[in-house]
């Protein structure tokens, strides 16, 4: 058998099997660490209320590293520039075919750096809107509407934008609204409980869909 089918193959195996979370570093100057305690904060949730057993502290995995296909759900997140060489945006396109998903919330500054960025990562594919009836959005917590507004920054609509490979959901781009925010802790924000929890049932939904597709 081809070598590399064989590493193929063994990908999608291991990111099949695996529940694990990381955070992806990419270079450009952006603050990619940001919103230190929502990850966390998400993680607990996502075991109370789906079952699952996720490491409790995400991982780091850098852009360019063969780390990332240890991990079936990455999330990345920043308020500014976002930078991919060439050989991340091949490696982040084999990790998102072979069965990763990457999840980029804008902590608000990040939406044409990324879109501009992820066009390396799949050079023949449309960045679309998400309607509000994908299965994400469907998952064990309804958002009839979509993606739900957490914090306010331009007065715009929120917006689930992504890539599809073969019917599934790759990459998920969510804007203008901030779900990043709504999971840190309490005194960060200052968030109303009913908008953490909101902010949290969407992650949620996001980490299933991400696990199970």
């Amino acid at each position: 058998m081809n070598k590399i089918l064989i590493v193929f193959l063994l990908t999608a195996c291991n990111l099949a099997s695996a529940q694990e979370i990381a955070v992806l570093k990419y270079g450009g100057g952006g603050d990619w660490y940001a919103n230190p305690t929502s990850l966390p904060n998400l993680i607990a949730f996502c075991n109370r209320q789906l079952g699952t057993r996720i490491n409790g502290k995400p991982h780091t995995a850098e852009a360019g590293s063969i780390d990332i296909f240890q991990y079936p759900f990455l999330h990345m997140t920043g308020h500014g520039n976002v930078f991919f060489t060439e050989e991340e945006a091949e490696n982040l396109r084999n990790y998102l075919l072979s069965g990763g998903f990457l999840h980029a919330d804008d902590n608000y500054g990040m939406h044409p750096y990324l879109e501009k960025e992820m066009k390396k990562v799949f050079p023949d594919k449309e960045w679309t809107e998400i309607p509000a009836d994908h299965p994400v959005f469907q998952q064990k917590f309804r958002f009839a509407d979509g993606l739900p507004k957490i914090h306010e920054h331009d007065n715009k609509r929120p917006q689930a934008f992504g890539y599809f490979h073969e019917g599934r959901l790759v990459f998920l781009f969510t804007f203008e609204s901030d779900l990043g925010d709504g999971w840190e802790d309490p005194e960060v924000h200052n968030d109303p409980e009913e908008v953490r929890q909101k902010a949290l049932q969407m992650g949620a939904n996001i980490v299933q869909y991400a696990f199970e597709n």
